[in-house]
C-alpha cells in the first residue's frame, strides 16, 4: 500500500517546514513548494527521505503567477500520482503605511494568500471529491478574526478570506473531502524573533501562556486535522493563539 501525499505550499520556512516535517515522520510523502529556497528543499528531501524512508517532491512554483500553479499542480500529480492533503500554508505580509499601501500591493498579497489557495483547491480538491476521500486545509490567522492592524490590512482581509473559502470548499466538496482551517496567533519563526525583544515581550504578556507558539505545535493541530482522529471534524477553524 502506498504512502499518503501530501501538498505543503511554503514548505521551507517556518511553519511550513514545521508541517513538512511532522507529516514526514507520519509516513506521507511530502511535495514541497517553494520560490527561493531550492537548497533548503534538497537538504531537507535528503534528511527527510534517509531518515523516514518516505519520498520527498520540492517542486518550484511562485504562487501569485496562476501559470505556475498550474504548473505546481501538474508536476505533483506527475511525481506523486496523488495528493491526499493539501496545505494551504504559504503567505506573505509587509508592513506598511495604510495611507502608502497600493492596488499592486494588495493584488501580491492577495494573489499569494488568497487566489493561489482558491487555485489549488478548486482543482485538488475536485479530483478529491472524484477519489471520495481528501483533506484541505488552510492555514489562516488571527488577524483574519481580530487584532487587526492597519499596517498589514491587506493581509488581515486575505487571512479573513482564507477562512469564508474554508466555508465555502468544505459546501462545495461535502461530503466526501473534509475543510478546516488553523488561526495562529505569534509564532517564534525566524521572522518574529527578529522582532524587538521590547516589543516580543509586550506581545507575551497579552497571551495566557506568556509566549509564542512553536512552529511545530502549529504543525501538530495540521496533522491532526488530516488524520482519521479528526474525522468528524469539518468546516471549522482551530484559533492557535496561547489564549490571547
Amino acid at each position: 500500500m502506498s504512502n499518503k501525499v501530501v501538498l505543503v505550499t511554503g514548505g521551507t520556512r517556518g511553519t511550513g517546514e514545521a508541517i513538512v516535517r511532522d507529516f514526514a515522520s507520519k509516513g506521507y510523502d511530502v511535495i514541497i513548494n517553494f520560490l527561493n529556497s531550492l537548497g533548503k528543499a534538497e537538504n531537507l528531501k535528503l534528511e527527510l527521505e534517509g531518515k523516514y524512508g518516505i519520498k520527498i517532491y520540492p517542486i518550484k512554483a511562485d504562487l501569485s503567477k496562476e501559470d505556475e500553479v498550474n504548473f505546481l499542480i501538474d508536476e505533483s500529480y506527475r511525481l506523486a500520482k496523488k495528493i491526499d492533503v493539501l496545505v494551504n500554508n504559504a503567505a506573505i505580509v509587509t508592513d506598511k503605511n495604510m495611507n502608502e499601501r497600493t492596488s499592486d500591493d494588495w493584488k501580491q498579497t492577495l494573489d499569494v494568500n488568497l487566489i493561489a489557495p482558491f487555485l489549488l483547491s478548486k482543482q485538488i480538491g475536485s479530483k478529491m471529491f472524484e477519489a471520495k476521500s481528501g483533506n484541505i486545509i488552510n492555514i489562516s490567522s488571527t488577524n483574519g478574526l481580530y487584532g487587526y492592524t492597519p499596517e498589514s490590512i491587506d493581509y488581515d482581509a486575505s487571512k479573513a478570506g482564507l477562512i469564508n473559502l474554508t466555508y465555502d470548499l468544505a459546501m462545495q466538496f461535502a461530503p466526501y473531502v473534509r475543510v478546516n482551517c488553523v488561526a495562529p496567533g505569534w509564532i517564534n519563526t525566524e521572522m518574529n524573533r527578529n522582532l524587538a525583544e521590547e516589543y516580543i515581550k509586550k506581545e507575551s504578556e497579552r497571551i495566557l501562556l506568556k509566549r509564542f507558539a512553536e512552529p511545530i505545535e502549529i504543525a501538530k493541530i495540521v496533522s491532526f486535522l488530516a488524520s482519521d482522529d479528526s474525522s468528524y471534524i469539518n468546516s471549522t477553524v482551530i484559533t492557535a493563539n496561547g489564549g490571547m
